[in-house]
């Protein structure tokens, strides 16, 4: 299953809601003001074990329009538009956690 986060850390406990219910084989991509938790901060420690295992995809124009793109943390694998429908597709699931 894609979970689609799309709200900072810092505002609210989306982020840690899904991370609270996601299983083994779960995706997370990171959208809009959600991807200032892909940039390596106080709350990116809470997505660095599914970085590693290339679990966290965050959308490169959302990371370049906040200015962020040599903050981004190790492992977080970066998607245009045309990779974010794949993984659409390829999850067949999505949740949005707004």
């Amino acid at each position: 299953m894609l979970h689609i986060v799309n709200k900072s850390s810092f505002e609210r406990n989306s982020l840690k809601s899904c991370l609270n219910t996601i299983d083994d084989t779960s995706i997370i991509l990171l959208i809009e003001d959600g991807v200032i938790s892909a940039a390596n901060n106080v709350n990116s420690y809470m997505l660095a074990d599914l970085a590693a295992d290339s679990r966290v995809f965050a959308l490169q124009e959302d990371i370049d329009a906040r200015g962020i793109s040599s903050k981004v943390a190790d492992n977080i694998k970066l998607v245009d538009y045309a990779g974010f429908v794949d993984l659409v597709v390829e999850q067949g699931t999505a949740v949005s956690w707004v």
